[in-house]
């Protein structure tokens, strides 16, 4: 069961055109999540900055970005990490999160919250 847990490398989808995003690599530092971009997939978006985020991220390049902070297992669903926060560096917005591996720890079911919104994502372990 080692697989099912959200750490590892991840490829993120774009919602609209369904083509591969970035990568995104998840790390456990005793119990807490971090996400970094690793690799932005268009290379006309290399050198892309967070012009809209509007806390210490701020006109940061995206390649090597934390995305993902603060996330825990969730105490009640073992199944669940949650508690942090994931920053869309295409509107700069940051939503609370909720990570669900699924099948097998194939996949990672990606949700942000802003009040009772929510948005879901499902990124591809790549290892």
């Amino acid at each position: 069961m080692a697989q099912a847990t959200p750490a590892g490398l991840w490829k993120t989808i774009d919602d609209e055109t369904k083509q591969e995003k970035s990568l995104v690599r998840i790390t456990d530092a005793g119990g807490v999540l971090t996400g970094k971009v690793e690799k932005v997939a268009d290379p006309a978006k290399q050198d892309a900055k967070c012009d809209k985020c509007t806390d210490e991220r701020k006109d940061k390049p995206v390649i090597g970005m934390t995305l993902i902070r603060n996330a825990k297992q969730n105490a009640d669903d073992k199944d669940v990490w949650d508690g942090g926060d994931i920053l869309d560096p295409n509107n700069g917005k940051v939503y609370r999160l909720r990570l669900k591996p699924q099948d097998g720890g194939k996949t990672l079911e990606v949700r942000g919250y802003i009040g009772p919104f929510f948005r879901n994502q499902t990124w591809i372990r790549v290892e």
